[in-house]
C-alpha cells in the first residue's frame, strides 16, 4: 500500500491558514485546560462541541485533538510547581517533579518533560502513520458480527480496566448501554423509553450527554473539591537539562515512548494508565528504587512521555476501527459523526484528506507545544489564581447557551442539567463517567451489529464463533471475564500453600 503520496497531501491540508490556525488554538486550549485542575480535556472538548458546526470536518477535528494532546503537556506545569496535577495523566509527576522544584530546579524538571513529551507524541505519530492504514486494511473485512464482538470487547475492557471500583465501572457502563436504547426501534419502528416523549423518540443526543456529565458535571464537582487558595509556585530557573539530566533520562523516554504507544492503542488504557505504568517499570528497573519521589529525573521523563505517546496513539483504534479508547475519544467520535463523518475502516479510503490532515496535524501540535510549553509558564500559573467562583458560573452559561444553539431545544438544556446532576453524582460516589459515555456510544453499533448477525445466523448465536476474527475477539472478551477469577483462585492457592508450609516449618525447627 503506498501511504506517502496520502501523506503528502495530508501535510497540504494541515498547512492550509485555517487549519494552522485551529491547530493552535487547539493547543493552547489543550495546555490551558490541563493547567487548570479537574476541567480536562473530555470535559473541555464537551464544551467546545458546538463551535464546531461552522467549520469544516478536518478543521474541527484538528482543534479538538490539539486540545486532548495539548492538556497532557500542560497538566506538567501545575504538577512541578505547585504540587498540583492539572490533568489526572500528570498525578505521577507530582512526585519526583515538586521534589526537584524544591530543590531549585523546576526548570530541568519542566525541560525534561517538554522534550519527553515531544519525543513520546513524534515516535508515536510516526506509528500512527505507519500502522494505522494496515490496521485499517484489515479492518475492510469486518462484518456486523466481527463489529458486535469488538464493541462487547471494548465496553468491557473499559469498564473493567478503568481506574476505581469494576463493579461501579462495569454498572456505569450497563446505564450507558441502556440510555443507548431509548427512542424508536431501528428494525421495529417501536418506540422504547420515550415516556410518551416526542423529544425522545429519536432517542438521546451524543451532545448533551456529553456536555452534561463531563462539562456541568464536572464543574458542580470541582466548585466542592477545589481549594480556595493556591501556594506560590516554585521559581522557574534554566529550563534546559543538563547533558548529565539528559543521559539519565534517555532509557526512560525510550522506553515510556514505546509502552505509552501500545497502552494508548487498548481500550480502557490511554495517558492515565500510561503514565502509571511508566513510573511503576522505571522504579522497578533502578538501581536504587529509593531516589523516586525524592527528585529522580526519571520519575519525570518516563511518565511524561508515555502520556503523550497514549494520547497519540488512542487515536488509531477510533480512525481505523470506529472504536473509541477512552472517555475523551469517544466525545471526539461523537464530534466526527456530528459532522457526517463516521470512523472506521472507510475513512482511510474515502476521506483522506481528514485522516491523513489530522494525522499530520500532530507534528505541527506537538512543535507548537515544544516552543511554547516554557515561555507561558508565567501566563498559566496566573491564570490557575483565579477563583473558582469567577471561572465556573462563565463556563456553566457557555455550557448552556451552547446546547441550546445546536437545535434551538429548551428540552437539550434539561438534559444537560439532568445530566450534570447525575455526573456530579458519579464523582461524589465513585462511579467513573467514561465507561457510561463509551458504552453509549458504542450501544447502537453493538444492537445494531448484533441484530444483523442474528438475521445473518438466521437466529443462532453458534455463527460468531464460526467466523475467525469474531470468534477470536470472542475469545479474548471470555479470557477478560475469566482473568479476575483465575487472579483470585491463583491468590487463594498460595495462601493455602503459605498456610499449610508454615506449621512443618515450625515443626523442622523444633525438631533441630
Amino acid at each position: 500500500m503506498d501511504i506517502f503520496g496520502p501523506v503528502l497531501n495530508g501535510f497540504g491540508v494541515v498547512l492550509e491558514p485555517t487549519n494552522l490556525l485551529y491547530c493552535l488554538i487547539g493547543v493552547v486550549i489543550g495546555m490551558l485546560i490541563g493547567v487548570l485542575p479537574g476541567l480536562g480535556p473530555a470535559a473541555t472538548i464537551a464544551i467546545l462541541l458546538p463551535l464546531t458546526y461552522g467549520v469544516e470536518p478536518v478543521t474541527a477535528i484538528i482543534m479538538l485533538s490539539g486540545i486532548f494532546y495539548g492538556a497532557q503537556y500542560g497538566g506538567t506545569i501545575t504538577s512541578v510547581l505547585l504540587r498540583l496535577p492539572g490533568e489526572a495523566s500528570s498525578v505521577v509527576t507530582v512526585f519526583d517533579g515538586y521534589a526537584l522544584a524544591r530543590q531549585g530546579r523546576a526548570g530541568t524538571a519542566l525541560g525534561i518533560a517538554a522534550i519527553g513529551s515531544f519525543f513520546g507524541g513524534t515516535v508515536s505519530i510516526i506509528g500512527l502513520t505507519l500502522l494505522a492504514p494496515i490496521v485499517a486494511g484489515f479492518a475492510l473485512s469486518f462484518g456486523p458480527p466481527e463489529y458486535t464482538a469488538l464493541a462487547m470487547l471494548g465496553i468491557l475492557l473499559v469498564a473493567t480496566v478503568s481506574n476505581g471500583s469494576k463493579i461501579k465501572s462495569i454498572i456505569a457502563a450497563s446505564v450507558g448501554l441502556l440510555l443507548a436504547t431509548v427512542g424508536r426501534d431501528g428494525f421495529t419502528g417501536e418506540s422504547r423509553f420515550t415516556f410518551g416523549s416526542l423529544s425522545l423518540s429519536d432517542g438521546l443526543d451524543f451532545v448533551p450527554i456529553a456536555m452534561g456529565i463531563f462539562g456541568l458535571g464536572e464543574i458542580l464537582y470541582n466548585l466542592e473539591e477545589r481549594h480556595n487558595k493556591v501556594q506560590a509556585p516554585a521559581k522557574v530557573a534554566n529550563v534546559w537539562p543538563s547533558r548529565k539530566d539528559l543521559k539519565e533520562s534517555s532509557g526512560a523516554i525510550g522506553r515510556g515512548s514505546v509502552l505509552g504507544f501500545f497502552l494508548g492503542i487498548l481500550p480502557g488504557g490511554g495517558a492515565t494508565i500510561a503514565s502509571l505504568a511508566a513510573y511503576a517499570m522505571e522504579k522497578k528497573r533502578a538501581k536504587n528504587p529509593e531516589r523516586f519521589g525524592r527528585g529522580a529525573v526519571e520519575g519525570v521523563a518516563a511518565p511524561e512521555t508515555a502520556n503523550n505517546a497514549a494520547a497519540t496513539s488512542s487515536f488509531i483504534p477510533l480512525l481505523t476501527l470506529g472504536i473509541p479508547a477512552n472517555a475523551t475519544m469517544a466525545i471526539i467520535f461523537g464530534a466526527l459523526l456530528i459532522q457526517g463523518v463516521t470512523p472506521g475502516p472507510q475513512l482511510v479510503q474515502d476521506n483522506p484528506e481528514l485522516f491523513w490532515g489530522v494525522v499530520n496535524s500532530m507534528y505541527i501540535g506537538n512543535i507548537l507545544l515544544l516552543i511554547m510549553s516554557i515561555p507561558l509558564v508565567g501566563v498559566f500559573v496566573k491564570i490557575l489564581r483565579i477563583r473558582a467562583a469567577i471561572l465556573a458560573p462563565i463556563t456553566v452559561l457557555i455550557t448552556l447557551i451552547g446546547v441550546y444553539t445546536i437545535n434551538n431545544s429548551i428540552f437539550d438544556i434539561w438534559l444537560v442539567i439532568a445530566f450534570g446532576v447525575l455526573g456530579y453524582l458519579m464523582k461524589k460516589f465513585g462511579f467513573e463517567p467514561g465507561p457510561l459515555v463509551l458504552a453509549f456510544v458504542l450501544g447502537s453499533l453493538l444492537e445494531e451489529n448484533l441484530r444483523r448477525s442474528l438475521l445473518l445466523f438466521g437466529g443462532d448465536p453458534a455463527g460468531f464463533v464460526t467466523r475467525p476474527i469474531s470468534g477470536v475477539l470472542l475469545l479474548l472478551f471470555l479470557l477478560v471475564v475469566l482473568l479476575p477469577l483465575l487472579q483470585k483462585a491463583v491468590k487463594k492457592s498460595r495462601a493455602n500453600r503459605s498456610l499449610n508450609t508454615a506449621p512443618h516449618k515450625e515443626k523442622e525447627k523444633e525438631t533441630v
